[in-house]
């Protein structure tokens, strides 16, 4: 999956007490030295960010999630927009980008968040909960990006096939300084 669509609009470092993903990730990006992403991912520190970052740049983390576009949508998505759901998140994405805004208006409402969500990862990953059929992972998979911000959901799918630096700029060093007490290696 190739991310075209500008970093999401961060107005300052200063950030909610408790961010979306894209937030963190959008200030952390945004930052020109080391020194500055590193505090900035130590002063918005939360397990759902870490386990991002882990699975992402950890090389023993395997997905257990095919890798590309998740190539289904719901039947209220498919009446609404044709496509995949990887292209009508994509779609979410582009047009809060051409808006220069972060809102997708009153469908907002009702969403959920990676930090609400982070605790169902384990299922996705080789190791985690490998008694898991790939239907129902794959299903799992589906249904929380659905309930995600198109912006978390767009996180979601580029960690799952280790791509989250494509859009944002982190790296493993970033991630290593920020978090020492991360054990890259031996998790699968």
């Amino acid at each position: 999956m190739t991310i075209t669509s500008p970093l999401p609009k961060v107005v300052s470092e200063n950030l909610p007490s408790n961010p979306f993903a894209f937030e963190v990730f959008g200030s952390v990006s945004k930052q020109k030295s080391n020194i500055k992403k590193v505090e900035i991912l130590q002063k918005y520190e939360h397990p759902s960010i870490k386990s991002l970052l882990i699975w992402n740049f950890d090389d023993t983390v395997v997905s257990l999630l095919p890798e590309g576009l998740v190539p289904y949508a719901s039947v209220g998505q498919q009446n609404v927009r044709s496509g995949n759901l990887s292209d009508n998140i994509n779609r979410s994405v582009e047009m809060m980008g051409e808006l220069n805004s972060n809102s997708i208006g009153s469908q907002d409402q009702g969403r959920t968040s990676i930090r609400k969500e982070y605790t169902y990862f384990y299922n996705f990953i080789k190791g985690g909960n490998d008694r898991l059929s790939s239907m129902k992972r794959e299903t799992m998979f589906i249904s929380i990006l659905e309930g995600l911000h198109p912006l978390e959901a767009e996180i979601l799918m580029l960690v799952k096939d280790k791509k989250l630096q494509t859009k944002y700029n982190i790296s493993k060093q970033n991630v290593s300084d920020a978090f020492p007490d991360i054990q890259w290696g031996g998790r699968s």
